[in-house]
């Protein structure tokens, strides 16, 4: 029954089975990769920051898939706004360079977005493109959907 399921949808998707089951078993892998990018990614983050971590939303070419063989992890770790982003929150993090996945990690430090205000360049991007790894109390789903709405109505262009 499993065989006879492949070879249909491997038709559906006009593949060869073969080809099919590479990209399935490819995807799989793809998988296995982001949750273990990300448990590193958070589990690092927490430990560095504690309770002051509010978020983790990854940016840029690997969260767009479109990361080369070169490309690095962008990740946006939203503070508390109580934290200064200081040289320190840098060196905190950099104390120990992540590499996950054969690539490094590249952190990025922003408090969250105020409700209502005007969105920076860096929220915009991570409100179209973004993928939240973590969000502490729900407070970077509902700013995101908040700026994508934005977006869409036109109100920030």
């Amino acid at each position: 029954d499993l065989h006879k399921a492949l070879v249909r949808a491997a038709t559906e998707a006009d593949l060869s089975f073969n080809e099919f089951c590479v990209r399935r078993l490819r995807a799989s892998a793809d998988l296995n990769a982001v949750s273990e990018a990300r448990s590193q990614v958070v589990t690092r983050a927490r430990a560095v920051f504690g309770d002051a971590l509010w978020g983790a939303v990854v940016l840029g070419s690997w969260a767009r898939g479109e990361a080369g063989p070169a490309s690095d992890i962008d990740v946006l770790l939203v503070l508390d706004p109580r934290r200064d982003l200081t040289r320190e929150v840098y060196r905190d993090w950099d104390a120990e360079p992540l590499i996950t996945d054969g690539r490094a990690v590249d952190a990025h430090f922003a408090h969250p977005p105020e409700a209502g205000a005007p969105p920076t360049a860096v929220w915009c991007e991570a409100a179209i493109d973004g993928i939240v790894w973590y969000d502490r109390d729900g407070l970077m789903a509902t700013r995101l959907a908040d700026i994508r709405r934005a977006i869409a109505e036109g109100r920030v262009v």
